[in-house]
């Protein structure tokens, strides 16, 4: 029977003799998301075999971020660890046990590259996070840094809004306004509290959990990172190309009112829907359409009243003309 006390946190680094950024890469921040851990244990293996050398900077591997999630093969062990990632001086869970120890790593760099998959056939695609801005919410100042990192990757779809959107649902389901920024907190993951301490961050998606394809293109991304912040001895990878890009913004979440409201069909994410698409019904036999043409996000078929039912992004073209 696993129990937390038989569990350990582990991260492994490789310093280069020459200056650089200090990356870290984790897997397994969700545990039935193995790609991650497949494709960081196989650059780790390249590197101590010398078939890699790290010549500048550093890079610190996490294969397993979350170990008791990981053991039990299910996505979180007590809760999930990427919602309210802080450290807590009275830890209530094992969750805010890893955020005591990963925290203040996160902190000791400057880049995250975070590997993850997901549930339904996709393609993959990045995370990416704000504009540069002073504003209370995410303020930010490593965008174009940012961008250049996610068009090296190797994958073609990238998706920002996160944090925003999120920030607009909770703000919109709040009676209580002085809740807000406690419930904020929730929204705050890995690469959220990477951009707080000052650096820049991008999770990965890179496929569906059990497509053998998936640590395949977590492999590429560290390798094409490793390259592209200089920390191997490689040429710079070469952007996506512009018109490859499908750039998506995600502007609003809609909630689940009744246990009873269902989806008008089964969702992936990214279906297209137009305006006045039928996205549901609820409990009363109200229509829910949609309001905008874009692409469904995240559906939750298993959501409970007043949470997250589905999100809706709409194309932002501003991603593949900015230089």
């Amino acid at each position: 029977m696993t129990t937390p006390s038989d569990l350990q946190f582990k991260s492994i680094n490789y310093t280069g003799l020459g200056k650089g950024p200090r990356l870290i890469v984790t897997g397994a921040v969700h545990g039935n998301e193995t790609c991650g851990t497949l494709a960081i244990r196989r650059v780790m293996e390249e590197i101590d075999s010398g078939k890699l050398v790290i010549a500048n900077g550093s890079v610190t591997f996490v294969p397993i971020t979350n170990p008791l999630a990981y053991r039990l093969e299910q996505r979180s062990g007590e809760r999930n660890l990427n919602r309210n990632l802080f450290p807590n001086e009275e830890p209530q869970d094992f969750e805010d046990r890893i955020a005591n120890w990963l925290c203040p790593l996160l902190a000791q760099h400057d880049v995250l590259l975070d590997l993850h998959s997901f549930n339904a056939d996709s393609e993959p695609f990045v995370m990416v996070g704000p504009q540069d801005n002073d504003g209370p919410l995410q303020p930010f100042k490593h965008a174009a840094k940012e961008r250049a990192m996610a068009l090296r990757l190797g994958v073609r779809r990238f998706v920002d809004g996160w944090l925003a959107t999120y920030g607009a649902g909770v703000q919109r389901r709040l009676s209580d306004a002085s809740q807000l920024q406690t419930v904020l907190r929730y929204g705050v993951g890995t690469t959220e509290y990477m951009r707080s301490t000052g650096g820049y961050a991008l999770t990965l998606e890179c496929g569906q959990h059990r497509d053998p394809q998936a640590p395949e293109v977590g492999y590429r991304a560290i390798m094409n990172t490793l390259a592209h912040l200089g920390l191997i001895d490689a040429p710079d990878p070469a952007p996506v190309a512009l018109d490859e890009i499908e750039a998506l913004s995600m502007v609003v979440v809609h909630d689940k009112f009744d246990k009873a409201d269902s989806f008008s069909r089964t969702w992936r994410s990214f279906d297209a829907v137009a305006t006045g698409t039928e996205i549901g019904r609820r409990a009363d036999g109200t229509p829910v359409l949609s309001e905008l043409d874009g692409r469904i996000l995240f559906p939750d078929v298993n959501a409970g009243p007043n949470q997250e039912w589905y999100y809706l992004t709409r194309a932002n073209p501003a991603f593949a003309s900015r230089d």
